[in-house]
């Protein structure tokens, strides 16, 4: 069985799994970070979004063996007291109901708002156009979205 070093979230993790076996699956049952969720099966969803290298990746369906050597953060990692600018809009907005798909949702608009500070209605479309939200929050989403860009102008933004 192959051996990997992979970073995540800051720290290194050494797990030995198939080449083939998707990211999801290695940071949930290897590493132990379930806050990325298992939606489709098939990067339809956004559920399992995380950053790789920056950029957000659906990781049901990334295979480990191209994460190896790569910056990988989770949910997890984006801040430990809940206070990114995303996370407090998320929460001063009330976005999630169910909240099953906020993982994924907020992965994606963190990476969004580092390549646009200020993004318009079509960015946001377009950037979160891969996150479904059964729940229909779109509109919630969108506004916390925008609530998070006007607090990152009054602060450096931290990835």
């Amino acid at each position: 069985m192959p051996s990997y070093e992979l970073s995540v979230n800051n720290a290194i993790h050494k797990v030995e799994v198939d080449a083939a076996m998707p990211l999801l699956w290695v940071l949930r049952d290897f590493v132990g970070l379930t806050g990325t969720k298992f939606g489709c099966g098939m990067a339809q969803c956004g559920a399992c979004t995380v950053h790789l290298d920056g950029n957000p990746i659906r990781s049901c369906s990334y295979p480990i063996a191209s994460a190896a050597g790569k910056k990988i953060t989770t949910i997890e990692g984006i801040s430990e007291n809940v206070d990114h600018a995303i996370q407090k809009a998320w929460i001063a907005m009330q976005v999630p109901q169910c909240g099953y798909c906020q993982s994924g949702q907020i992965m994606s608009a963190v990476a969004l708002l580092k390549r646009i500070p200020k993004p318009t209605d079509a960015d946001i479309d377009s950037a979160m156009q891969g996150n479904l939200c059964r729940c229909g929050t779109y509109t919630r989403i969108r506004s916390a979205i925008h609530l998070a860009a006007g607090d990152l102008q009054q602060k450096p933004f931290r990835p």
